[in-house]
């Protein structure tokens, strides 16, 4: 049995790239069938542990913005629509 990381411990791109490696094998079809639920379900674990990453990533993007004084305000980034 292969030693697998704690995916608290991860980093997204260490994460992301374990699951990538797990839908490779899952679409092979080689593996017996309790193999491929165990894999499927820490790729599931896995994609809810980038999510999470992701969406405390987003909340540290942040701008400095002027305001109505000229002094600078800490704001939501909102990136301009094309």
């Amino acid at each position: 049995m292969v030693k697998r990381k704690k995916i608290s411990s991860m980093n997204y791109e260490e994460a992301f790239q374990e699951m990538e490696e797990i839908v490779g094998q899952l679409e092979d079809g080689e593996l017996p069938l309790n193999e491929s639920l165990d894999l499927y379900e820490r790729g599931q674990e896995l994609g809810m542990h980038c999510t999470s990453l992701l969406e405390k990533a987003e909340l540290k993007l942040r701008q400095l913005v002027p305001d109505a004084d000229g002094s600078l305000v800490d704001v939501e980034f909102q990136p301009e629509e094309e």
